[in-house]
């Protein structure tokens, strides 16, 4: 009967937690709960990671496919509205690491940027999910991570300049780009903002921030597989520049397995390329943008991070860095990631004539874009 009775009190902070605020009170109480700590499938220690944005169109397709990663240990879901249902919704999902709520401290409270709760832990002993809200837990969900992924922006609505995107968007990445070293999209005007960003904290590592445009090689992969009629798995297509129209240049001359394409194919396979974004906006009869194929793509590229800390060789990608490929401070080429971050810039090797007209409009394109990301005021950041 004691045993029983024993078993019961452990039981009590498990069931009461579901229901509201548990009678554990305090740190102690959390920590006596916490268990081990997390570690990735088959008992190998996995990594940290932090989705900013994790309630968005993007963000939460991104955290089901991380939840699924046998890599990821613990992972943090940052927004400024709905990361606790976001965080008990995936918690549920019956992978191989299932997520136990524990508890749902319900502090709540007014911010600039809205109601927020106070903290909302998960715990099981395999796997972690936490889940943070509002601006005062940021530092928190981006303490000790190896990876952080932000995905959080506002996506262009209709009659909307790109200008009015990146003055929305940097007041956005301003606030979330401390300790980060991995961003999401929108690239090629976000990434110098985000430098400049780290640049004023004193924290600023080129080799550890990375534009993630793997969904430009993801559809230029899969364009030209369909195009082939092969497997998109089996195709690698370079993709170089930046993320956005012009300046997205895929280079056709270096897909892998080699294909010779005349000039007619590769305007066309270009331009879809170039256009895809806009392909996916008007078959959702422009209410929304691409976010399934984003969180897919920005979940590939989070994978070949987490393969690279872990020490695995020859871990080759496509990203927006900084970069002396060109005249241009940033530049989207071919790096080799390793556990220091970007061990090794790829030059863009031999390009046909198609290409290199295409780098100099992309280039010229992609100087305006990089400008105004290294000139827009953080009079009103401080850190």
């Amino acid at each position: 009967m004691q045993q029983q009775s024993e078993e019961v009190l452990q039981r009590i902070p498990r069931i009461s937690g579901h229901f509201g605020r548990s009678s554990l009170q305090g740190k102690e109480g959390w920590n006596s709960l916490r268990g081990k700590e997390p570690r990735a499938k088959g008992e190998a220690p996995g990594f940290k990671v932090a989705i900013l944005g994790a309630a968005g169109g993007i963000g939460q397709p991104l955290s089901m496919l991380l939840k699924m990663n046998p890599l990821v240990s613990l992972l943090h879901l940052y927004d400024v509205a709905n990361s606790p249902g976001v965080t008990a919704d995936i918690s549920h999902m019956d992978t191989s690491t299932v997520v136990l709520t524990l508890s749902l401290c319900l502090s709540l409270s007014l911010s600039p940027v809205g109601l927020f709760v106070e903290q909302l832990y998960v715990y099981e002993n395999l796997f972690q999910v936490r889940g943070f809200l509002g601006e005062d837990e940021l530092k928190d969900a981006l303490t000790g991570m190896d990876l952080v992924i932000i995905p959080a922006s506002f996506h262009t609505k209709p009659l909307m300049s790109r200008d009015d995107l990146l003055n929305t968007n940097a007041g956005i990445i301003r606030t979330l780009i401390q300790g980060v070293n991995l961003i999401s999209n929108p690239v090629n005007s976000i990434v110098p903002i985000a430098a400049e960003v780290l640049k004023k904290a004193n924290a600023y590592d080129p080799k550890r921030l990375l534009g993630v445009t793997t969904l430009d090689v993801v559809r230029a992969n899969t364009f030209v597989a369909e195009f082939l009629g092969i497997d998109p798995k089996n195709e690698d297509v370079p993709v170089v520049g930046g993320h956005a129209g012009v300046t997205i240049l895929p280079l056709l001359s270096q897909v892998k397995p080699p294909f010779s394409f005349t000039l007619e194919e590769i305007q066309y396979l270009t331009n879809r390329i170039q256009n895809g974004g806009t392909e996916v906006v008007e078959a959702k009869a422009r209410a929304a943008a691409a976010t399934l194929s984003m969180a897919y793509a920005a979940a590939k590229f989070a994978d070949a991070c987490m393969r690279a800390l872990r020490g695995d060789a020859g871990i080759v990608e496509c990203a927006f860095v900084a970069s002396g490929v060109t005249e241009l401070p940033f530049f989207a080429s071919k790096v080799r990631l390793g556990r220091s971050g970007i061990e090794e810039i790829y030059p863009l090797g031999p390009l046909n004539e198609f290409e290199r007209a295409g780098l100099e409009k992309a280039k010229k394109e992609l100087a305006i874009s990089i400008e105004k990301g290294i000139s827009f005021p953080l009079s009103e950041f401080t850190i």
